[in-house]
């Protein structure tokens, strides 16, 4: 029982949307299908889910790693390394932050970079089914559903009005 992808191609949003409560009267869940769309539309204009991202995560991750390694590295080194001047402590909290100040910036900056790069869902290991139509201003529903109903998808998706009906691995329908 694999998943197989169809993309339907529409020439306005309007249909595009009605396609939508089309689909779902099938039996289509919302996080089963997405909008692909070149022109900015607002959020929930087709029906679709609102998606929920975590990328705020994974800078306070990154900062508090970049912190904790910051920490380690001139601890470690001063431990490593003692220079005892004037009875001074061997571990000087001043001169380690400027130390633990860069590397919280630096873990929070690389850890957006692999947050915006894990939200994103990249690299794909499978490439989905696409038209460069939908970059001269039409819209695609992609579809992700079982083999046993992939007929269905199909004819909501031709009732919803669909200029074209591409199945995975490229077989073509036109409406």
């Amino acid at each position: 029982m694999a998943n197989k992808n169809v993309l339907g191609l529409f020439d306005n949003a309007d249909t595009a949307a009605d396609a939508t409560d089309g689909l779902m009267e099938v039996g289509v869940n919302q996080e089963d299908f997405d909008v692909l769309t070149g022109s900015p539309y607002p959020e929930g204009a087709f029906g679709e889910k609102t998606p929920v991202h975590h990328i705020y995560v994974f800078p306070l991750i990154g900062a508090l790693m970049g912190l904790s390694v910051a920490f380690l590295l001139t601890s470690g080194t001063q431990i490593a390394y003692p220079i005892v001047t004037g009875g001074k402590p061997i571990l000087s909290f001043p001169a380690m932050t400027i130390i633990s100040y860069e590397g919280t910036l630096l873990g929070a900056v690389i850890f957006t970079i692999l947050g915006i790069i894990f939200e994103s869902r990249l690299p794909r290991a499978r490439l989905d089914p696409y038209d460069p139509r939908i970059t001269e201003g039409y819209i695609g529903l992609l579809v992700t559903c079982p083999e046993e109903r992939l007929d269905a998808v199909d004819q909501a998706l031709r009732r919803g009005k669909a200029v074209d009906v591409i199945h995975e691995g490229g077989r073509s329908f036109r409406a």
